[in-house]
């Protein structure tokens, strides 16, 4: 190492980056949780008759490439096995509807179809763009 025109010793350029190092702030990372900002604006919003129902679009990750798309607070009227055909056939993916016991039913499909999904929902008539929050990433 040189300072100028002197070498330095590499224990002493070693002992000095790590006087630097802990002047930082070490962020730990912690696990990702895609219910998170759900939850937290569930529980602020009151019963309110402001209150809209949000249809909320999330995608997690797997393993590797592979990914999985959620959709989540369609009204009960609809057929959730009519929308997912539909939507199985549109986007040649698979997908199935489960039943959670916090959030109702949920449909998965295959993949990162968050945009399709979003652009399917307006364009068929069940949700007003307003109404639909994307998740993740």
């Amino acid at each position: 190492m040189t300072v100028g025109r002197r070498l330095q010793h590499p224990l002493v350029v070693f002992v000095c980056s790590l006087r630097f190092m802990s002047d930082l702030e070490v962020q730990v990372p912690t696990a990702f949780d895609p219910f998170a900002d759900a939850n937290a604006e569930d529980a602020g919003a009151g019963a309110g008759a402001g209150t809209k129902e949000y249809v909320h679009i999330r995608v997690q990750q797997r393993n590797g490439r592979k990914s999985l798309t959620t959709v989540q607070g369609i009204k009960k009227e609809y057929s959730y096995t009519k929308i997912l055909k539909d939507l199985k056939k549109e986007f040649c993916c698979n997908g199935t509807v489960v039943q959670d016991s916090e959030l109702g039913q949920v449909i998965q499909l295959q993949g990162d179809q968050r945009k399709n999904v979003s652009t399917f929902l307006i364009q068929a008539g069940l949700v007003k763009k307003d109404n639909i929050k994307i998740h993740g990433f």
